[in-house]
């Protein structure tokens, strides 16, 4: 019944015209994901959805303050009409509680704090919340085309990719982790959706695909901190398939997650903004840097544990990394080559 609200308030926000009927629509989605929150009752679980039941309110409160703003100078409720250079600020308002209601820098301090409390189905589900908020605010970019707005979403999507690149490097938990992951991988959609909206659907879809593996693989072998990922149920099968799941989230060639990144590279390589494209590939190697640590010490301390010679199999597992960016590269020079044919 939950689920089913969500989808409801998610569709009705994504297909309404209206600002009145957005709102409705996140607020009955808002309201079917709170109980799922609580459902194990636990104490670190409804502090989380507090927090994010305030966090929400806070999103939605800007939302209906830049609506507000926008009818003020259009005096109508209507989502397609043309935002005027006056109400720019309400436009400014309305980005800011999407971005709220999101996590996006600079309003991503409640996230990590919110998932590392959750149990694994809650922050899966957690997923589906980005969905109405992504596509109004591509709705909102379609409205305003200003030059002023395109630089306030590649500086959200700059600073976003840093967050999460840098904000990830001290943490002990993995929920906690995969916040600063979304974060990051956020910034990457803001940044897509300036310039393509298939990049940005193609880039959500396959983010979503990796996200539900993970947490599911997750969700069965109940890792909660990282020390705890080596003790899993089953065999090293069980870390080697959730760190390959990691790797690709955080864009290692070859794998899945790679090929969207490369996806957004090549959509905006022609465009003016290489510096935010230079920002968003270094937050992607701080990710992956604790991606790695993190493959490494898991894969090791396994090997470890049965009995087989680190040495020996350390340099096999850096010949295949190196195999892997390898492949890579030939994948990103016949795509070049391609191309300029």
């Amino acid at each position: 019944m939950f689920m089913s609200v969500m989808g409801i308030g998610t569709l009705l926000s994504v297909s309404s015209i209206h600002w009145l009927s957005i709102w409705a629509g996140l607020e009955i989605n808002l309201i079917g994901f709170l109980p799922m929150l609580v459902y194990q009752k636990s104490v670190a679980e409804s502090q989380s959805a507090v927090k994010y039941f305030i966090i929400q309110a806070i999103g939605s409160s800007f939302l209906m303050f830049g609506s507000l703003l926008v009818f003020n100078m259009s005096f109508t409720w209507d989502m397609y009409t043309k935002i005027s250079s006056p109400s720019v600020l309400g436009f400014t308002i309305l980005i800011s509680g999407l971005c709220i209601k999101l996590g996006l820098f600079p309003f991503h301090y409640w996230l990590p704090g919110v998932m590392a409390g959750l149990p694994w189905v809650s922050c899966l589900i957690s997923t589906w919340q980005k969905l109405a908020p992504l596509f109004l605010i591509l709705c909102l970019l379609e409205l305003s085309q200003s030059y002023n707005m395109v630089i306030l979403l590649c500086a959200i999507s700059a600073g976003s990719t840093l967050i999460g690149g840098v904000g990830g490097m001290n943490q002990t938990q993995i929920r906690a982790l995969l916040a600063y992951s979304s974060i990051s991988h956020l910034g990457w959609m803001m940044f897509a959706l300036i310039h393509s909206e298939w990049t940005m659907k193609a880039y959500l879809g396959i983010y979503v695909l990796i996200s539900i593996s993970l947490f599911m693989s997750l969700w069965y072998n109940d890792s909660g901190m990282m020390k705890n990922i080596n003790n899993l149920k089953n065999s090293g099968f069980a870390a080697l398939s959730i760190m390959l799941l990691l790797l690709s989230l955080g864009g290692l060639p070859p794998l899945l997650g790679f090929v969207s990144k490369w996806l957004v590279i090549t959509a905006s390589a022609t465009g003016p903004w290489a510096f935010t494209i230079f920002i968003l590939i270094l937050g992607s190697l701080m990710s992956l840097f604790y991606y790695l640590s993190l493959f490494f010490s898991v894969f090791l301390s396994n090997l470890k544990k049965y009995g087989i010679n680190n040495q020996k199999v350390g340099h096999s597992v850096m010949i295949g990394i190196n195999v892997f960016n390898l492949l890579g590269g030939i994948l990103i020079l016949m795509t070049s080559l391609l191309s300029s044919v």
